[in-house]
């Protein structure tokens, strides 16, 4: 793993996507999603509510199945919800004049996955550049880039290397520089350690709370590790669809406590 010297000399040339000064960097208000209809229907979040600050990390702690998926998939516009809305800087993402869906997928929220989804005929180089290629920007600036971002993940001497190449750690890494390397604002982890053994889950979730402080993050990582869960800022729950604190889990046990905020 490279020092955090290192972090600071990439930081000069990709630094974290300049924020607004408003607090508050990502909301989600009433977030309902629903599948099917009638009968047949499926309710995986009801009024789900967060309030994601600048510079926070949060968990978000349930059992697979649960939504977790489904509520970072809305709040990345990967998917949209069947009520309610995700708010960037106060906006609403659909509607949000200054900064379309596809951009705000693109520059403002990087998207790590449970399985790393790398192209399996690309090398680590080539997939790490891919968001920036696919907004345009030049091959070989994209490719440069690319190589540092492998650098500050310690991955240096397996930039030509394929993804099957590589260990699961290892892919892991290039998925992180990969949802990184656009500089985004808000980085959505969804189990980034799901796949890994305990020694590489640890390593990479390390990795990760290192370039949340050196890039100045806003991270909301869904796991089902509590141990994982505990360095962060704050733990939440998702329960029955809805979004509650650690403390609000224990209300129904008559110990008070509130939804997510």
């Amino acid at each position: 793993m490279n020092s955090e010297a290192n972090s600071g000399a990439v930081a000069g040339a990709v630094s974290s996507t300049a924020l607004p000064e408003a607090q508050i960097v990502l909301e989600a208000r009433s977030l309902r999603k629903t599948y099917g209809a009638g009968a047949r229907s499926l309710t995986v979040l009801a009024d789900a509510n967060l309030t994601l600050r600048r510079g926070e990390m949060v968990a978000i702690v349930a059992p697979s199945g649960a939504g977790k998926s489904t509520l970072l998939h809305l709040l990345a516009a990967l998917d949209t919800p069947t009520s309610g809305a995700v708010y960037f800087a106060s906006k609403p993402i659909e509607t949000n004049q200054d900064t379309t869906v596809a951009e705000f997928r693109n520059r403002i929220v990087g998207f790590l996955w449970q399985r790393h989804q790398l192209l399996p005929d690309f090398t680590a180089t080539e997939n790490v550049a891919m968001p920036l290629l696919l907004r345009g920007e030049s091959f070989s600036p994209s490719m440069i880039t690319a190589r540092k971002w492998l650098a500050e993940v310690g991955l240096q001497d397996r930039t030509e290397h394929r993804a099957g190449e590589l260990s699961g750690g290892e892919q892991q890494r290039v998925a992180i520089a990969r949802a990184l390397v656009t500089r985004p604002a808000v980085l959505l982890a969804d189990e980034p350690t799901g796949d890994l053994d305990e020694q590489n889950a640890w390593a990479v979730f390390e990795l990760l709370q290192r370039l949340h402080r050196a890039y100045q993050l806003t991270s909301l990582i869904a796991t089902h590790n509590l141990a994982l869960a505990a360095r962060c800022d704050r733990i939440l729950t998702l329960e029955h669809g809805v979004l509650r604190t650690r403390a609000a889990t224990a209300a129904a046990m008559g110990t008070p406590g509130g939804e997510a905020s």
